[in-house]
């Protein structure tokens, strides 16, 4: 009788710990992001693009998240892109009316957006007016030429994208682009890290001389984190930024208005 009973004890367990595992196993991969490159654009941005598909695919060991990648514009599309919480633009933005279109109605109906350095380029001939709004308002003004290190300067302490970083820090060698007018004018964008006024003049050939920079930030009408950083091969060398990069990453995915994947 005790023999049956232990064996029913032991099957009884196996069997709880085989439905726990089974249930720890339900809930990965958390989500599943859709990351665009371009292979044709200027090389410093291809160089961005490969060490960022590297570093993000790093991230899903353990089979945390999804991170699939496509070098094909068109699959901006919703059929595509109904299966991702989160679209990351590397190096390139659309530029098909249909292409456009489907990101405007996959970020107006809750979709995800995480955009490095040319992601956010526009210019007065982009003829996008959404698009501009959607940054908050800013179009390219000037950048600084060569690229460079630069100090930036801490805005938004209180935010989970900037929680536990310095007050400041030296950011690796990027191009920096000035907006005009600056996204901080808009009362929908939160601007979370700025450069520090103390680079100014700031530059050797194209010089930022002065300004309001703001280098990455949200516009909060929006799930959606841009960052200036995304230029060259040194994106990834420092771990601060690093981490800054890994929190909006994660903010951006937990404010899903589906729930939070994390279980905050």
């Amino acid at each position: 009788m005790n023999s049956k009973r232990s064996i029913l004890l032991a099957v009884t367990v196996f069997l709880l710990v085989l439905i726990q595992s089974s249930s720890l196993h339900a809930q990965f991969p958390r989500f599943k992001v859709l990351a665009f490159y371009n292979p044709h654009v200027e090389p410093a941005h291809t160089d961005f693009s490969r060490d960022a598909i590297k570093f993000f695919k790093e991230l899903t060991i353990g089979n945390g998240f999804v991170f699939d990648t496509t070098s094909t514009m068109n699959d901006l599309n919703e059929t595509k892109l109904k299966d991702y919480q989160l679209v990351m633009m590397l190096n390139d933005f659309p530029h098909s009316d249909a292409q456009r279109k489907a990101f405007e109605n996959y970020m107006e109906n809750g979709g995800g957006w995480y955009g490095f350095h040319v992601a956010a380029y526009n210019d007065r001939t982009t003829n996008w007016p959404w698009f501009v709004k959607f940054l908050g308002g800013g179009v390219f003004y000037r950048n600084n030429w060569p690229p460079m290190p630069a100090k930036v300067v801490v805005d938004g302490k209180d935010h989970p994208v900037t929680k536990g970083l310095p007050g400041t820090f030296i950011a690796p060698v990027n191009e920096w682009y000035q907006w005009k007018p600056s996204p901080r004018e808009n009362k929908d964008v939160k601007v979370l890290v700025s450069l520090s006024p103390e680079n100014y003049p700031f530059g050797l050939k194209d010089i930022i001389p002065d300004g309001d920079v703001p280098v990455v930030w949200t516009n909060t009408k929006y799930r959606m984190v841009y960052l200036n950083m995304g230029h060259g091969p040194y994106i990834f060398s420092d771990a601060t930024q690093n981490k800054l990069i890994i929190a909006a990453l994660r903010w951006v995915i937990a404010t899903d208005k589906r729930g939070n994947v994390f279980g905050d």
